[in-house]
């Protein structure tokens, strides 16, 4: 009898640009200050790529693909399929996806790109777990990555979202594995609600204008991305605790069964009252969000490579990734590292 197909993680990488951009540093540019953006966010410092530019997510994605690909143990050529997610495409288009499968040396590789933002390593991880169990690729790389700082209003104005946000990419090989074991993508659920896409967004460019952006626009800070913060976390802890719980019951666990809770990096105090309403203890709870800032879809892939070097998870965690996005997008993969 064959055995079923499991995704498995084979390798992970991350990867961030050299330069440092403390909360100190950001006073120089806007009316904040450290305490503030620490009690509310929990952030206490990111990266951002130099200030001359340059450097695209394609650019970051390479660095971190290159990580995780060594320590699977592929060749670039090994990969079937690239699934790229970001919100900050290096170019208008085409996306990332191509850019990147270039630049590792391929030649007619498929590459996917998604925008499903903070959400986008679950959405990613859920196709990517539905490619390999139906038998049409074994081998597939997700990247999420982001070039934030260029597109950020980093004055008085924009510091609600300016001091939130960080340059830097996440990687993860995921291979096909029959095994009977309890391992590999458990269950997975994803929800939208386009309802409230205009809470969090960037309006321009936008090709329903004619040009796709103006003078006006600019004027008027549209090309700027904009967000309603407390309906953002009104609807964050509400959401997640409802897809945790809803994953967990499609794959027959219970909250005593999760090791470690690896969320999007948007908000440790959205994350902490996640696992309150859950009655998870906070040692559960990977964070990094100081380091690193928000990085978008590289957020939970670099929070998931970071939890594996530092060892709080590894052979036989059962591993909930979980977060919420501008759409809205939100969801939840169950995830067990095999023994």
């Amino acid at each position: 009898m064959n055995q079923p197909v499991k995704t498995i993680i084979k390798g992970t990488g991350r990867y961030v640009p050299p330069r440092v951009v403390t909360n100190q540093d950001l006073t120089r540019w806007m009316d904040t200050t450290d305490e503030w953006i620490r009690q509310r966010t929990g952030i206490e410092q990111r990266h951002w790529i130099p200030e001359e530019g340059g450097v695209g997510a394609s650019d970051l994605g390479l660095e971190a693909a290159k990580i995780a690909l060594e320590r699977a143990g592929w060749r670039p050529a090994d990969i079937d399929l690239i699934i790229f997610g970001t919100l900050s495409p290096d170019i208008f288009f085409p996306g990332p996806g191509c850019l990147l499968q270039r630049k590792l040396g391929l030649s007619e590789t498929p590459a996917l790109d998604i925008r499903q933002q903070c959400s986008a390593f679950l959405y990613g991880l859920a196709m990517a777990d539905a490619f390999i169990r139906s038998g049409l690729y074994r081998r597939i790389l997700f990247v999420g990555g982001e070039v934030h700082s260029t597109c950020l209003d980093i004055s008085t104005r924009g510091r609600d979202i300016a001091v939130l946000f960080g340059d830097a990419a996440g990687a993860v090989c995921l291979e096909a594995a029959a095994t009977d074991a309890p391992a590999g993508v458990l269950a997975s659920v994803l929800h939208a609600q386009g309802e409230f896409a205009d809470i969090l967004m960037m309006e321009a460019p936008a090709f329903r204008e004619k040009p796709g952006i103006s003078e006006a626009m600019i004027r008027e800070g549209r090309h700027w991305p904009k967000m309603e913060g407390k309906s953002v976390f009104k609807h964050a802890v509400r959401r997640l605790p409802e897809a945790a719980r809803e994953v967990l019951d499609k794959a027959g666990l219970t909250v005593a069964d999760i090791d470690m809770v690896i969320p999007h990096q948007a908000n440790l105090r959205i994350n902490q009252a996640f696992m309150k309403s859950l009655g998870l203890p906070e040692e559960k709870l990977f964070s990094n969000i100081n380091r690193y800032g928000n990085t978008t879809a590289a957020s939970i892939p670099m929070a998931c490579d970071d939890a594996l070097e530092q060892k709080k998870i590894g052979p036989g965690s059962t591993v909930l990734f979980i977060g919420l996005g501008a759409g809205l997008t939100w969801g939840a993969v169950l995830y067990r590292f095999p023994k």
